[in-house]
């Protein structure tokens, strides 16, 4: 058998972070550790799906359900039927790859077939605020080449015009986080398209995909919200042009390799996102992001410690993660 061992931790931000959702000054994850027979160890972090009401806890009792099944000879594949996709098999999927890594002596990289990973550029968040506020965090973010902008219903084109006075040589992505309907998204896309906004992610509410049908955008529109595991793509296809995958919605690595896949059959193009959390969080989402256009991998940036080995970034370029970290 493989020995389970969870623990709940909190990391705090180095400031509140603010979207059209919520607001946070704290990230609380489950880190989960997995011990083999032969007593190599491997561990992962999932911050869960707050939004569907995931939390540390939650996901470590999904764990302690499953405990007895986690068998010596256990694959990422038999994972997906012991549990839904989320948070808590996120941190066990991931956990299994870094053990199995640990086991053999090869990377992760190796270990799922994929070519070895280089460093990548990583989005930079700024979250909602006043125009102040907004104009600071543009100004602090200058060595970013990279910008994710969130907004929301009444704070959106005003913010991406400071961005650019700010900082006008920046890439411009905006996040709605569901709080737009179309009728506000075709008012706006005109004037985002000619600010150079590259993207926007998620404008309308989850379960409401369909009301994008027929729309022609100037601008790519990435499902986040809506887009879960494999099994919301086809729903996807046709109404958005990209979708953001991450680790604790679609329940870890080895689903998120499957759904790259699955995507690019569907003609989607392909976003790696982050739920907040340390460079433990971020190590295998970086292997996803080699296959990605876009990349926001930015969660330890947003905080005020990180994990020894951390992730090294530099002017907004994600470098490989150590092995001694995860992998």
């Amino acid at each position: 058998m493989i020995e389970v061992a969870t623990d709940i931790e909190r990391w705090e931000l180095v400031e509140p972070f603010v979207t059209a959702r919520d607001s946070y000054t704290h990230v609380p994850v489950l880190v989960v550790r997995l011990t083999g027979p032969g007593g190599q160890r491997g561990w992962a972090e999932a911050a869960g799906v707050d939004y569907d009401g995931e939390t540390p806890a939650s996901m470590a009792a999904q764990i302690e359900v499953v405990r007895g099944a986690l068998h010596a000879r256990l694959t990422g594949p038999e994972l997906l039927d012991l549990l839904p996709a989320g948070g808590a098999r996120n941190a066990l999927d991931c956990a299994l790859w870094d053990l199995r890594a640990k086991e053999t002596g090869s990377p992760v990289w190796q270990l799922a077939g994929l070519p070895a990973p280089r460093p990548v550029t990583t989005a930079f968040t700024i979250g909602l605020g006043d125009e102040p506020e907004v104009r600071r965090k543009a100004r602090q973010a200058r060595d970013y080449p990279l910008l994710k902008l969130k907004v929301d219903t009444e704070r959106h084109v005003d913010l991406v015009r400071i961005v650019r006075e700010v900082h006008p040589a920046a890439r411009v992505i905006v996040d709605a986080n569901q709080s737009w309907t179309r009728a506000l998204l075709e008012q706006l896309l005109p004037q985002l398209h000619e600010l150079g906004v590259e993207l926007v992610e998620q404008p309308v509410r989850r379960g409401d995909d369909a009301t994008l049908d027929g729309l022609r955008s100037p601008v790519p529109v990435a499902a986040d919200e809506s887009c879960t595991d494999r099994r919301s793509l086809a729903g996807l296809a046709g109404r958005y042009q990209s979708v953001n995958i991450k680790l604790d919605k679609c329940g870890g690595l080895t689903e998120a390799l499957a759904m790259c896949a699955e995507a690019r059959r569907l003609g989607l193009g392909l976003m790696v996102g982050n739920m907040c959390g340390t460079s433990l969080a971020m190590a295998p989402g970086f292997l996803v992001a080699q296959a990605c256009a876009v990349t926001d991998l930015d969660g330890p940036l947003l905080q005020r410690l990180d994990r020894h080995h951390p992730i090294r970034f530099e002017r907004g370029v994600m470098q490989v993660p150590d092995p001694a970290l995860w992998g």
